[in-house]
């Protein structure tokens, strides 16, 4: 009978041979590399990021403000409305019928007739003085100077752009031009003047369209994340839907457009640029996510929260609502909120359900029509005139700003309410 042999005694490396010294060094040297690559990555990665926000910060910074004209105006005799007119609901239409927008052009063209009178005075110059006017109605009676917006070529020659004819212009001008926060900017809708150009409008469509897909995806993807996690059996059905679940998640996002057209446009007739629309389309798009991160959230939970639970007299109702649910919530609100960070710079989808209208009003109703900011910087960058390109920077700045915001709050609330297990 053959016994087996008796193992060889292994000897112990002996580090200070000068092979292992080298085998020594050559590992120190690749972790030295791999760390020096992975911080060229990260400086890349910053760097890039800061110059797309210095490139957005420097075209931008001037969308945020307008150039003035100190126009003096003397409107005794040309414009005659009483106090009851303009104390009234109908104030805008009595002082636009009493030819006020004519009596501000004539002002222009008597105070300025060598730089060119009214050319030099944006569509909206006249706006301003009706505002001013139904704030203080003794400005009718009393000559006075009012600061009013500039065309769009004067104002970019002002700001260091513009054609020799305007920069002459702006020149002869002088001290009679200053420059101030455009707010009608942060307060107005799309126009074909850029000078008269506002994001609000956008912005509140993008509040309106986010509003709807919160209230359809966030509900229904939890609940949906809640039932596949706990109580779905495991057979081939649910294997279907989750691997379906995995691929509507990678779907482009023009699909869900195409489906939004056929649904909710071609089958249910709904309001065609209408933010419910927006919003329900969006929420197609934004519930996969939203499955998806609240199974992992549902899934981090321990199973001794379940099973303590269980063994204290709790139903399967009260486990998952009284403790799975309130525990797994922070990665579910933090998956919730990046998808519909994702769905708020969506524009592919917004197209095909016609949300690229021009909208000179911002919306007031949720079937109302409506464009969202990323379509509406689209739409500014498409334009010819010089001065949308200002504004087509200044709303990156305020989209970018909300994306911003939103990445924020989901991070305090993983902060705030993450629960470590140790």
């Amino acid at each position: 009978m053959n016994k087996r042999a008796a193992p060889v005694a292994r000897q112990p490396t002996d580090w200070q041979t000068p092979a292992m010294q080298r085998h020594v060094r050559r590992r120190y040297a690749a972790e030295r590399r791999f760390r020096l690559l992975g911080l060229a990555a990260v400086c890349a990665s910053a760097a890039f990021l800061f110059y797309l926000l210095a490139t957005m910060i420097a075209q931008g910074a001037s969308g945020f403000t307008e150039t003035r004209l100190a126009l003096p105006l003397d409107l005794r005799g040309h414009v005659t409305v009483t106090r009851a007119q303009l104390n009234g609901a109908a104030a805008d239409l009595a002082l636009a019928g009493a030819g006020l927008e004519n009596a501000v052009d004539a002002a222009a063209d008597r105070a300025f007739p060598a730089q060119g009178g009214e050319a030099l005075l944006s569509d909206g110059a006249w706006l301003r003085v009706r505002d001013a006017i139904k704030r203080h109605p003794r400005l009718l009676a009393t000559p006075v100077t009012i600061p009013v917006p500039v065309a769009t070529d004067i104002d970019m020659a002002y700001k260091g752009i513009g054609t020799p004819e305007s920069e002459a212009a702006v020149a002869a001008l002088g001290t009679h031009l200053s420059r101030g926060l455009n707010v009608s900017f942060f307060t107005g809708a799309d126009a074909t003047d850029p000078t008269r150009a506002g994001i609000w409008g956008a912005l509140k469509g993008s509040l309106l369209t986010m509003l709807v897909t919160l209230a359809l995806a966030f509900p229904i993807g939890v609940l949906s994340a809640l039932y596949l996690e706990e109580y779905a059996p495991r057979n081939r059905w649910t294997d279907l839907i989750e691997v379906s679940i995995n691929n509507l998640a990678a779907v482009p996002s023009i699909i869900f457009g195409l489906l939004g057209l056929a649904v909710f446009l071609g089958t249910f007739h709904m309001p065609r640029s209408g933010a419910i629309v927006g919003g329900l389309t969006l929420a197609l798009m934004t519930m996969p996510v939203i499955v998806i991160a609240g199974r992992n959230a549902i899934t981090a939970v321990p199973p001794s929260i379940r099973d303590a639970a269980r063994a204290l007299g709790a139903s399967p109702i009260q486990v998952v609502f009284h403790h799975v649910l309130p525990l797994a919530l922070p990665g579910i609100l933090t998956g919730t909120i990046i998808g519909m960070a994702r769905a708020l710079g969506e524009t592919a989808p917004l197209l095909m359900i016609g949300m690229r209208a021009f909208i000179a009003a911002p919306p007031g109703r949720l079937t109302d029509p409506a464009t969202v900011l990323p379509v509406q910087i689209f739409l500014w960058s498409d334009d010819v005139q010089t001065g949308f390109v200002e504004k087509t920077s200044a709303a990156i700045i305020v989209l970018l700003v909300v994306l911003l915001a939103m990445n924020g709050l989901a991070i305090y609330l993983r902060n705030r309410f993450e629960t470590r297990w140790k």
